[in-house]
């Protein structure tokens, strides 16, 4: 059995701790005592969440556990409480140090993300980057794995970071069977933009939101800078800057990303041969379409479509 610890504090966000535990108690109905959870907080008792609900939680305890995993949350709500969790984590030494969402600050402030990639929410990412110069950020991943340390993006990538950790210890398929039971789709791999749903969602205040849309009616098509530029009816220049700022990314990398959303799809539900959902989607051929897939998911399509009817 596998212990896991999930260390919180005054303010932590609660869907931080309850996607994974719910990831690690479904596991276990398939491999029987697969992970045992415990909560751990600074001040034993009960701890309040952002939201207010609260957690009870035993002392910070390192003593058997196999994988720690740091919640973020509000994390200025009890300095005190900051503090000894960071003391706290430059001494322990589990098999698997993890972190959701901002609890990669509290890694970081530990001094145990220096000389290693990781990542945190997009929005904190400017601050992060400043803050931990000796981190290696990568701010547009879903989650990150480097050596024995892992990190996860906002709030529900912790449910991503769960699964992976599933299946290094039990294998994919049981980490297939677990993502079934939550209803999600399948485990995103860890090199996926952390920007798909702001995309969604038109930015940060929705503002291209319309665009958005037309741009999945339209993908087809080449889709040029100017192009999307004229159908906001901005000048290219003042169009990429508002979308960075919105977005969070490149004009060009939304795009893209978009794409491979789009063709994954149409990937797994296998709904052509590669060639032909490159060219119905915009990549041109399947070479240019592969390696957006790389770079984009960590993993070509045809790994993809295998996994899926591996999975069947």
């Amino acid at each position: 059995m596998r212990r896991i610890g999930f260390v919180i504090h005054p303010g932590f966000q609660f869907l931080d701790v309850a996607g994974p535990t719910a990831a690690f108690e479904i596991a276990s109905r398939y491999v029987p005592d697969g992970y045992a959870i415990e909560v751990l907080a600074p001040t034993a008792g009960m701890t309040a969440s952002s939201c207010g609900l609260g957690l009870a939680a035993g002392p910070l305890d390192a003593d058997g556990l196999d994988t720690i995993m740091v919640s973020g949350g509000q994390l200025i709500w009890d300095m005190a409480a900051f503090q000894a969790v960071v003391e706290w984590l430059k001494t322990v030494r589990p098999r698997r140090l993890a972190s959701v969402c901002s609890g990669a600050f509290l890694l970081a402030e530990a001094g145990r993300l220096d000389g290693r990639s990781a990542t945190t929410h997009w929005e904190s990412s400017e601050r992060f980057r400043r803050s931990y110069p000796k981190v290696r950020l990568e701010p547009d991943r879903i989650f990150t794995r480097d050596a024995d340390t892992w990190t996860s993006a906002g709030i529900s990538a912790g449910i991503d970071l769960a699964l992976a950790l599933i299946e290094d210890d039990h294998g994919p398929a049981i980490a297939r069977r677990t993502a079934q039971q939550l209803v999600v789709h399948g485990r995103r791999p860890g090199g996926q933009s952390q920007f798909s749903g702001l995309l969604e969602l038109g930015g940060q205040s929705g503002r291209f939101e319309a665009l958005v849309t037309w741009i999945k009616a339209n993908l087809a098509e080449a889709l040029t800078i100017e192009q999307l530029a004229e159908r906001a009816a901005m000048s290219p220049r003042n169009f990429a800057r508002a979308f960075l700022r919105e977005m969070g990314t490149t004009p060009a990398k939304a795009l893209e990303q978009l794409r491979v959303e789009v063709a994954r799809e149409a990937v797994e539900a296998g709904a052509g041969a590669f060639d032909e959902i490159a060219h119905r989607i915009g990549f041109g051929d399947a070479g240019r379409m592969r390696r957006a897939f790389l770079r984009v998911l960590g993993q070509p399509p045809q790994f993809l479509r295998r996994s899926m009817r591996d999975g069947q």
